[in-house]
């Protein structure tokens, strides 16, 4: 069966879009750009997809067959701060050299508001002696994906596309049509990948105003979790966030300026306030040994759920390797569990997992409960534990000590 749509890029933003494709009766051709950590089917949903029409491209030919592509490629933070578009270099470049005319093409990659346009357009134009608006569209979507989230899936998630041309837009909106029900139309190409601009930094700077909220709580004997529990009872005007030992995910908080000269400073200092949370868990995690008799040098520290998020198996940015690094330079023996992480390695050297988490929470001095996977019986591991340190707020009341 010929594909009807291209997925360039199997990572997390690539591979849900292909499993919605294919849900949708889209029959679909997935072509890796390079190394993708952080999404994974079951061979179960592998095959369900392969039933409904996937198949993985066995050479770069299958691009130019297809009336759709959707440009997934990861575009990682770089030393910088600012998006790494080698993968999508060359993702670009690969597509542009198969294209055929009337091809709709859309990216999905986070960037820089500009980078569709100034960017990905020339690598397409230059490679397919095509011309965008003209000879083919060129379209922006915001991804929205939120990995482990059971209630909102591409279907019930709306949309936002902003295309070179109008007709760009259309032809893009037509083809999201298909897998979600509701498409938003932007205004052009640089308002679509604002949005996705606006989306990340509203996450970042609320989390980033909690956790200044948990430090100073701690500070003043406050109990920040019931202050969040009333508070959000508030029907307008709140949305309630909850403070962590850092920010993971794919997501870059952007401030912009370098490109406009212009930045964002509540985004700057947020960023700052986040990076901090790491370094302020391991001087919690040392305060509380030694309030208990105990030195941070050659205490066993047991981190418990070492990925971004609960339920997901991704560790892009988890802030748990920086927890980890600072104990350890504090001279601390650290070991971890985590059911979806089955090796973990912290300054080029694997950290020793526990396989038997009660015996482990019962020897360790300090356990850190760094992500809360539903596995977790966190009423039993707090009986179990000589010392918890709670970062997420999800032990029952008085069971832990909480950031």
């Amino acid at each position: 069966m010929p594909a009807d749509l291209a997925v360039i890029g199997l990572g997390p933003l690539g591979l849900p879009l292909a499993q919605a494709a294919v849900a949708a009766g889209i029959p679909t051709v997935g072509y890796r750009t390079g190394p993708e950590a952080g999404a994974s089917v079951s061979p179960a949903e592998l095959r369900r997809m392969l039933a409904r029409g996937f198949r993985q491209a066995v050479g770069p030919a299958e691009l130019g067959r297809v009336r759709t592509a959707v440009l997934c490629a990861p575009t990682p933070c770089g030393p910088d701060g600012d998006h790494d578009l080698g993968q999508l270099e060359k993702a670009a470049r690969t597509l542009a050299g198969h294209m055929r005319p009337h091809t709709t093409v859309i990216l999905e990659s986070p960037v820089r508001p500009g980078t569709t346009e100034d960017f990905l357009r020339p690598l397409l134009e230059e490679g397919s002696g095509l011309r965008a608006g003209r000879d083919f569209h060129l379209a922006h979507s915001p991804a929205r994906t939120d990995p482990g989230n059971r209630a909102f899936a591409p279907a019930n998630t709306p949309k936002v596309i902003g295309g070179l041309t109008p007709a760009c837009t259309e032809s893009a909106a037509a083809f999201y049509s298909r897998i979600t029900d509701k498409v938003v139309r932007a205004r052009g190409l640089r308002e679509a990948e604002t949005v996705q601009l606006l989306e990340t930094n509203y996450r970042h700077v609320n989390i980033a105003l909690v956790n200044e909220m948990a430090v100073l709580c701690h500070e003043l004997g406050v109990d920040l979790w019931d202050v969040i529990r009333c508070a959000e009872t508030k029907p307008f005007g709140f949305q309630a966030f909850r403070p962590g030992p850092g920010v993971g995910g794919h997501s870059v908080p952007q401030d912009l300026t370098g490109r406009t000269g212009r930045g964002l400073r509540m985004v700057e200092l947020a960023q700052q306030v986040n990076s901090r949370m790491p370094r302020y868990v391991v001087q919690r995690a040392a305060a509380l040994l030694n309030e208990h008799g105990k030195s941070a040098r050659g205490a066993r520290v047991l981190l418990l759920g070492v990925t971004y998020k609960a339920d997901v198996a991704d560790q892009q940015g988890t802030p748990a390797e920086e927890v980890a690094t600072g104990l350890m330079r504090l001279g601390a023996a650290v070991s971890y569990h985590d059911p979806l992480v089955p090796s973990w390695n912290v300054l080029d050297r694997p950290v020793p997992r526990a396989d038997s988490l009660y015996e482990a929470v019962g020897d360790a001095d300090l356990t850190i409960l760094l992500q809360q996977h539903r596995t977790y019986d966190l009423q039993g591991l707090s009986v179990k534990a000589q010392l918890l340190l709670d970062t997420r707020g999800a032990t029952p009341t008085g069971a832990a000590h909480r950031v």
